[in-house]
């Protein structure tokens, strides 16, 4: 799961957290990080890492096309987040990205755009996501822009740095400077889900175990609360 040795308890505890729990943490805190359209495509539909954003453009035909050199750039652990403007025409990852990220320990990687080779990434248990999936290459189609710039990820920003967590539900991005305010939420929020659905298990109507533990507050926002 490449934990750090010195990586605190609330955010390992966090590892165990689904895209819905942390989505409602967001909401609570009037965050947007929903990915938009971005879903599971190959491998394990479990990504959790710190994101390094990659950012292309259409080629500028001085330049030639660039598409899998950063993957010197990553580190284990990281979540490589990939911004092709959503095009669905080229893919900027295939299955020789996937081995060497798989082998290197990287987290996962997630694509505003399309991915190809996608058998590779099951082979070699490399979670993937993206928009898509399609066959044609982005060598000679686009270039690299800029490294570790604000990328959009669906319909999110993401910056390098940022905490990207996926599941068969899609993908969230969490701002660096509001992670441990969002996991925290999100690991409070379900400890309470956990009491009603025991109560409700136990007997009590679950209208009557919603009403006593607020479920119906848990992820309304700390602005409309306090209003």
């Amino acid at each position: 799961m490449n934990i750090e040795p010195d990586e605190p308890e609330w955010l390992q505890n966090s590892r165990s957290l689904s895209t819905a729990e942390v989505s409602d943490a967001l909401d609570y805190f009037d965050l947007p990080g929903s990915a938009l359209g971005i879903r599971p495509v190959a491998g394990p539909a479990k990504l959790f890492g710190r994101a390094f954003t990659v950012r292309f453009a259409p080629i500028d035909h001085f330049t030639p096309g660039t598409v899998g050199d950063f993957i010197e750039r990553l580190t284990p652990g990281t979540v490589a987040v990939l911004d092709n403007g959503g095009r669905m025409d080229c893919t900027v990852w295939g299955g020789i990205l996937s081995r060497l990220a798989a082998h290197k320990g990287i987290s996962g990687t997630a694509v505003h755009g399309v991915c190809r080779d996608t058998a590779e990434a099951d082979e070699a248990g490399y979670p993937l996501y993206a928009c898509g999936k399609f066959m044609r290459t982005g060598k000679d189609r686009v270039q690299v822009e800029a490294y570790e710039a604000p990328v959009m990820l669906g319909d999110v920003r993401v910056c390098s740095g940022d905490l990207v967590i996926g599941d068969a539900d899609g993908v969230v991005a969490v701002p660096h400077q509001r992670m441990q305010d969002v996991l925290l939420k999100a690991l409070a929020t379900r400890a309470i889900e956990g009491q009603i659905l025991d109560a409700a298990l136990a007997g009590m109507p679950l209208s009557e175990a919603r009403k006593k533990y607020g479920y119906h507050t848990l992820q309304r926002s700390a602005t409309t609360l306090a209003a």
